[in-house]
This record gives C-alpha cells, sequence and structure tokens, in this order.
C-alpha cells in the first residue's frame, strides 16, 4: 500500500479542534480519515457534515473494537481530552485511561507517527483537574516510544466552538446584560482554530519528531476587549457590566447546582484571572501558516454561512 494512503486515525474527532480539523485535512487530499468520538450527537453531526468518511462512536476509556481502526494507521492525531466537569473522575476517564489505550492500541497497529494535541496549561500557573491531568497525558505521549510531535495551544476559538467564545457569543446573543468578572483586563493570547488546524496539517505532511512548541495566538488582547471584538462580529446588542468576582463566582456556583455539566466553571474562572502570558514563537514562519488577524477570524467563526450555525452538544 502507498504510504500516503494510508489512514489517519483522529481522536476526539467531533469536538472543536477535530471537527476544524477534518475538512481541511480534506480540502489537502491528506488520505483517508477515521474519526472516533464518544459524544453520540456530536459523532452523528460529525458524520453528516462528512459522509465520506469513517466516523466510528466509541468510549476510548473502555476497551472496544474501535482498537481495529489503528491497524495500518500511518499518523495518530491524538486530540481527545476532557476539558470541563465537577469532579476529577472525568478527567482521569478522558485524559489519562482514555491516552493509555489510546497509545497501546496505536502501537500494537503499528502507527509510526503522533501529531498530539496537549495545551498550554502546562506552562501556566493554574492547578486544577485539567491541567494536571493534561501533564500526565502528555508524559504518557512522550513515553510512549512513538514518535510524536506535540503541539500546545492557548485558548482556542472558530466553528463549533462550545465551550470558550462560542459560548459567550450564544449567551451573548440571548441576554441583555453581559457580565464581566472584576475589571476585565485580564490578558489572553487566543489562537484561531483555523489557523491551527492548517499548522495540525502541516506537522502531517512535514513529520517532526521529538519537537513540541507552544503555540499561542500571535496578538495579545485583554478579556473585555475580547468580549467586544465577538459583540462586534456577531451583531449582538447586549451592555457588556463588570460584577464583581466573589458576585460572579457565587453565580458560577449556583448554576452548577442546576447543570451538572455547566460551560464554565469557578475553576476555570479562578484560571481566567490569573495575570499570565505565554511564549509566541513564530509558528507561522516555522510551519508556513497564515495568522489569522482576531477580528477577521471572528467574522469567519460567526459568519461563516454553513459551520457558524452548527452547534455541538455538551
Amino acid at each position: 500500500m502507498d504510504l500516503d494512503r494510508r489512514p489517519i486515525v483522529i481522536t476526539g474527532a467531533a469536538g472543536l479542534v477535530g471537527q476544524n480539523l477534518i475538512p481541511r485535512l480534506k480540502a489537502r487530499h491528506a488520505g483517508p480519515l477515521i474519526a472516533i468520538d464518544k459524544h453520540p450527537a456530536n459523532a452523528k453531526t460529525l458524520a453528516r457534515l462528512h459522509p465520506d468518511i469513517r466516523v466510528i462512536e466509541a468510549d476510548l476509556a473502555v476497551d472496544g473494537a474501535w482498537r481495529e481502526a489503528f491497524i495500518g494507521a500511518r499518523a495518530l492525531v491524538l486530540n481527545h481530552a476532557q476539558i470541563g466537569a465537577l469532579t476529577e473522575a472525568p478527567f482521569i476517564a478522558n485524559n489519562v485511561t482514555a491516552t493509555r489505550n489510546v497509545l497501546a492500541a496505536a502501537k500494537a497497529g503499528g502507527v509510526g507517527y503522533i501529531v498530539h494535541m496537549s495545551s498550554s496549561v502546562l506552562n501556566s500557573a493554574a492547578r486544577d483537574f485539567y491541567t494536571e491531568t493534561k501533564r500526565e497525558q502528555e508524559a504518557l505521549v512522550v513515553e510512549s516510544a512513538i514518535p510524536a510531535c506535540i503541539l500546545r495551544p492557548t485558548l482556542m476559538y472558530g466553528w463549533f466552538d462550545r465551550k470558550h467564545l462560542g459560548w459567550l457569543a450564544r449567551f451573548m446573543a440571548r441576554t441583555p446584560l453581559f457580565p464581566v468578572p472584576g475589571h476585565g483586563r485580564y490578558l489572553r493570547q487566543p489562537l484561531y482554530v483555523g489557523d491551527f488546524c492548517d499548522l495540525i496539517a502541516a506537522c502531517l505532511e512535514t513529520p517532526r519528531p521529538g519537537q513540541a512548541y507552544n503555540i499561542s495566538g500571535q496578538e495579545r488582547i485583554d478579556y473585555i476587549d475580547l468580549i467586544r471584538a465577538i459583540r462586534a462580529a456577531t451583531g449582538a446588542r447586549t451592555a457588556i457590566v463588570r460584577l464583581p468576582y466573589g458576585v460572579f463566582w457565587a453565580l458560577l456556583k449556583v448554576y452548577a447546582l442546576i447543570d451538572r455539566d455547566p460551560p464554565f466553571t469557578t475553576s476555570q474562572l479562578a484560571a481566567l484571572v490569573i495575570p499570565e502570558t505565554f511564549e509566541v514563537i513564530d509558528w507561522p514562519a516555522i510551519f508556513g501558516v497564515r495568522s489569522t488577524p482576531i477580528a477577521e477570524a471572528l467574522r469567519e467563526t460567526f459568519q461563516h454561512p454553513v459551520y457558524s450555525k452548527v452547534v455541538l452538544e455538551f
């Protein structure tokens, strides 16, 4: 078999990165794609949008027939992750146990290369379930002995964003007042997922085994100004109001009693207000990928005729 026509397996394929990556890989004729995700509704959405690829609905933390998808695969995009939850167990299951299982299946199947989606939180001051289990996940990839390129992105946004800016935009569209914690001057370096997916594709086309890159947005913007930019891109008319941090925290705590899987938690609030910046490397030059300006990327995100209208489930 021609090496270039061997499949590429993508885990966590029905989430933010996977849903953005697949159309971009298809546009590059990257070869057969096998997409794996455990979320029933989002996996069905992925299959509906891309009937020409193989979509497997499976929980990677549980042994199953999904392992056969790795046999003879050219590369693995290890992209599955638990981002938010109120307890530690889902983070361990999805970031640690599932990763051990996937790496074992990849090794048994002869997969020769991994592009791993790690996270910038490994370099942050945050200490929470997500940060600790993502650290363990990256360590498992490094120790697997399968050649791997590791990418550590900052907060991402784009089509199919259900947890971050996409949720904020939908909330903004249905409320007359949009609360911002404290003064709102929390420096962010958001990364457009479209650019990040082009970067993943570049890593697949030109393998970089043994390398790790911190991938942050090239622009720095305060959180409150980012909220204003989202309002401009979506045409929302909501008023932005500042709330004391304690009040904001209490509201999230109450909301968590109503919603068992809230899109924004008190631990994420604590991480939001930590004053920190991330390393900015010249990834556009390193990988030959354009950095899309924030204002332009937000317009692409919220004004695309098809993808901007697709809302993934939590």
